[in-house]
Formats: structure tokens, C-alpha cells, sequence
């Protein structure tokens, strides 16, 4: 298990510090491209700066889920661009229709033969409203639970890619029985007989990204967040102000560290300095080698020892006590 590098310093930089010089940066940027004047003796010392200023800067809780949000973070298909090769979608739950929000299909990850099951947002406004932002309607689970018994039958181990505030809250997706078919495929992951490795690559949100997250092993990006809950839901409920979001953000430990201490995810995958979307090549690397690994680990245990396992391993989740 590992644990992301932080510096900390006395006087340690925030992340609006950092912003503020990201901008200034831009505009000096924008400014030698209009106008061709030189402008390297100004830039270089700055970007130095903030190269610098990266590898310090100490976010809040709130300040992660933000950047788990923030444009240009990969979205699932991107990291199947980099590490895949012949994937191939598979449409439609063979009930009503075909969701775009979660999607998923055969490809080699790596070399090696899996299904992938991915929630992806999209990667511009047309295409993030075609795909509901990442959260599915139950024609999306009812489709995973599809890909399952497909992987099921070929002996396929189940990759997952987390990325998703929660299922689709519309009446049309309640009237379609969401809760049902979020159930079934938990259920059904839970009974996989093959090995299944989930990564948490932005935003794992209620029990829309709990539906694919039933794995032997669940690991997360740096910068990605995870919980029951999202931040302004839960302020919304107990503040009855969504504005409260970052008190929320700090009750509920839904960072990375924060999981890794309680025991709710195996690794934490370094991201590049910044943050994935700096460096979406190197973020890819640093993903496929962690599933790969925990892949490795898992095969050569038997179909019986997946599945028990699997149970045991949710089974140690939190905590109970008898009155």
C-alpha cells in the first residue's frame, strides 16, 4: 500500500496562491503568442516557481474534491486511449436501451484480456450532457450487469473505472427502478467468479459508482474523492445549504489519505505533480502499472477463493457494535 508524497513546509503555499500564478503565467503566455515578443526571462523563473510551489502546496479536503472535478482531468476513455488496445463497446441492457454514461466492453489492458465496466462524463459540453456527466440511468447497471455474466463466461478478470458524483437522479430514472438495478449490480459483481480490480479515477459518488466498485481489490487516484455521499448533497441535508459543501467535504473524509487510513481502499496511485490533468500520459502510466500489478496478485487464486474474498474484504468495512 502507498501513500501520496506531500511536502510540508512552514509556511505552506495554498492552492488559490497557486491559481493566482497560474494565471499570471497564462496571460504571459497569451500575451508573447499575440504580440511575439520574448518573454522567457519572465516565464522561466515563474514556472520554476510554480513547479516549485506544486510539489508544497497543502489542499483542504474541499480543495481535492475540486480538483477531482477540475476540466481537463482524464475522463475513463482517455485512460483506455493510453493502455488498452482493441476495445471494443458493447451497447444497449437488452431491456430498454443503451446508456452512454456507463459504458464497457473487451479490450487488452496491458497485454491481457479484460472487461472493462467505465462511468465516463464526457469531454466537452455536448458530449458531458449526452453522457449525463458521468451518471448513469438503470439501462446503464442493467448493461453492467450484462458485461459481468459476459466476463463470467469467458474468464474475463473486471476492470473498473470510478467516475461519477451518483446515479442519475431524474423521475425517469426512478420510474426505470434505479435503486433495483443499482442493487442487482452490486449483487452481481459480488458474485463474480473471475478477479475484479476497481480504481476510483475521479469522483466516487453514492451507490452509482458502489455498483461497479465491488471489487477484490479498489484503489484510487490521488486527487480523486470517494464516499456515501457527495459533498453538497450532505450539506444540503444537514445544513439544508449546499454552500456548507466544504464543512461537509471535512466531516465526511472523502480523500484519498483519508480512505487509505480507514481501510476502504488498498492504494493510493500517485498522480503528476498538480494533479492527473497536467500530465494525463503520466497519470495513465502510473494507473495501468497499479492495476496491472494488483491483476497479477489476484491470478492465482481459484473462481471460490475471488468470490469469498471479495465478500470478506467488504465484509471489514466500518465498524458495529451489539446493545
Amino acid at each position: 500500500m502507498t501513500r501520496p508524497n506531500q511536502t510540508r513546509t512552514t509556511q505552506t503555499p495554498t492552492v488559490q496562491t497557486l491559481r493566482e500564478l497560474e494565471a499570471r503565467i497564462r496571460d504571459l503566455e497569451s500575451t508573447a503568442v499575440s504580440t511575439g515578443q520574448d518573454l522567457d526571462s519572465a516565464l522561466t523563473p515563474l514556472r520554476a516557481q510554480l513547479t516549485r510551489l506544486r510539489q508544497q502546496v497543502s489542499m483542504t479536503r474541499w480543495e481535492r474534491v475540486q480538483l477531482a472535478r477540475i476540466a481537463g482531468r482524464p475522463t475513463a476513455l482517455e485512460y483506455v486511449e493510453r493502455l488498452t488496445e482493441d476495445f471494443v463497446e458493447l451497447h444497449g441492457d437488452r431491456a430498454f436501451g443503451d446508456d452512454q454514461a456507463l459504458i464497457g466492453g473487451p479490450a487488452l489492458w496491458q497485454g491481457r484480456r479484460v472487461m472493462l465496466l467505465m462511468q465516463q462524463k464526457g469531454r466537452d459540453t455536448k458530449d458531458k450532457i449526452k453522457r449525463r456527466f458521468g451518471s448513469a440511468n438503470p439501462e446503464g447497471y442493467r448493461k453492467a450487469v450484462r458485461l459481468m455474466d459476459l466476463a463470467d463466461k469467458f474468464g474475463l478478470p473486471v476492470v473498473a473505472l470510478i467516475d461519477t458524483q451518483g446515479a442519475y437522479p431524474g423521475l425517469e430514472a426512478e420510474e426505470r427502478g434505479q435503486g433495483w438495478a443499482i442493487a442487482e449490480s452490486i449483487q452481481r459483481m459480488s458474485r463474480l467468479r473471475v478477479p475484479a480490480v476497481c480504481a476510483v479515477i475521479g469522483e466516487g459518488g453514492s451507490g452509482g459508482a458502489l455498483a461497479i466498485g465491488i471489487g477484490n481489490r479498489v484503489l484510487i487516484m490521488e486527487n480523486a474523492w470517494y464516499s456515501v455521499i457527495s459533498p453538497e448533497g450532505a450539506a444540503s441535508i444537514i445544513w439544508k445549504d449546499s454552500a456548507k459543501a466544504p464543512e461537509a467535504a471535512e466531516a465526511l473524509k472523502l480523500t484519498a489519505p483519508d480512505l487509505l487510513e480507514l481501510g476502504i481502499v488498498e492504494e493510493v496511485i500517485a498522480e503528476p505533480t498538480g494533479g492527473a490533468h497536467l500530465d494525463v500520459d503520466a497519470a495513465a502510466a502510473a494507473l495501468g502499472e497499479a492495476v496491472s500489478r494488483h491483476l497479477d496478485e489476484l491470478a492465482g487464486q481459484s473462481p471460490e477463493e475471488w468470490v469469498s474474498g471479495r465478500a470478506e474484504r467488504f465484509r471489514k468495512l466500518g465498524a458495529y457494535r451489539e446493545s
